[in-house]
């Protein structure tokens, strides 16, 4: 009999082509910023013929990730875009680590995987901690391997030490006005002690921390428009100080302009959004 499937996977997930994020259950909200599932489709005319899947952008978070056919690896912070090698048809979930929270659940400094994929064995033995792949081998069911990564996220979220200080640090650095030192003194750190800190707990500097969360705030911008954006207006809205400055910013963190960014993110024709936010090709 088939195993029922974990709360936080929608019905149909695995049948439908896409991209989705649900909330974490509560105990984990502190430290996790969303649980989610990705299927390729299998056929490209369904995401607009024969292009390779949209880049991967920074955002500050940390990832557990279990990958059909491969097996789970954790996915460090990254400061430019990455592009997903993964075959048509390949489910992948995944449960998000804040900003600030992935080193200290994970119990490795996140700068030792920058921009970096590294199998779940390699990060685990790293801090000390017993191995997980074989609960989550790379044939398993995906409802099965959403069930097992959660439950391997709730043990690293309840035996990692939390940082309250850089779990503040990363809510005033997302005020673009902010400045690292005025901050380091808020949370009680001298500045060298907080440049420590952070880039233990989220892979970055504060400097670098505030660059991508400003940036994660133009393309939340971007998704929640419904027409094509003035990108001036949005630069402002996002922090930037002109347009340039956005456009910099932009084209180092994502690889592309605040145009063709604007392009990808904007809903594809024959895309409708389903319950629970879960984007499906249409029929």
């Amino acid at each position: 009999m088939r195993p029922s499937r974990p709360d936080w996977v929608p019905a149909g997930a695995w049948l439908a082509a896409g991209y989705a994020e649900w909330a974490p259950p509560p105990a984990l909200r502190g430290a996790v910023a969303c649980l989610w599932a990705s299927l390729r489709p299998e056929e490209p005319e369904l995401r607009g013929g024969d292009a390779p899947p949209a880049p991967v952008l920074p955002d500050a978070c940390s990832d557990l990730i279990w990958e059909q056919g491969v097996g789970t690896y954790v996915a460090g912070p990254d400061t430019g875009p990455f592009r997903p090698a993964s075959r048509p048809g390949t489910v992948i979930v995944g449960v998000r680590f804040r900003p600030s929270a992935g080193g200290q659940a994970l119990g490795a400094p996140l700068t030792e995987i920058l921009n970096q994929r590294v199998p779940v064995d390699d990060v685990l033995r790293s801090a000390g901690r017993p191995p997980a792949s074989k609960r989550l081998s790379p044939a398993l069911r995906p409802a099965d391997a959403a069930e097992r990564v959660l439950a391997l996220a709730g043990t690293l979220v309840t035996e990692g030490a939390p940082d309250p200080a850089m779990a503040r640090a990363a809510v005033l650095l997302r005020d673009p006005a902010a400045r690292a030192e005025a901050v380091a003194a808020e949370i009680g750190l001298s500045e060298r002690q907080f440049r420590r800190r952070c880039q233990a707990a989220a892979g970055y500097g504060p400097k670098t921390l505030q660059r991508v969360l400003r940036f994660q705030r133009f393309v939340r911008l971007l998704d929640a428009a419904t027409a094509p954006p003035d990108l001036a207006a949005v630069a402002a809205r996002a922090g930037y100080a002109d347009q340039a400055h956005l456009t910099r910013e932009c084209s180092a963190l994502s690889g592309l302009t605040p145009a063709s960014l604007a392009r990808i993110r904007g809903p594809r024709e024959g895309e409708q959004t389903g319950q629970d936010g879960w984007v499906a090709a249409a029929n």
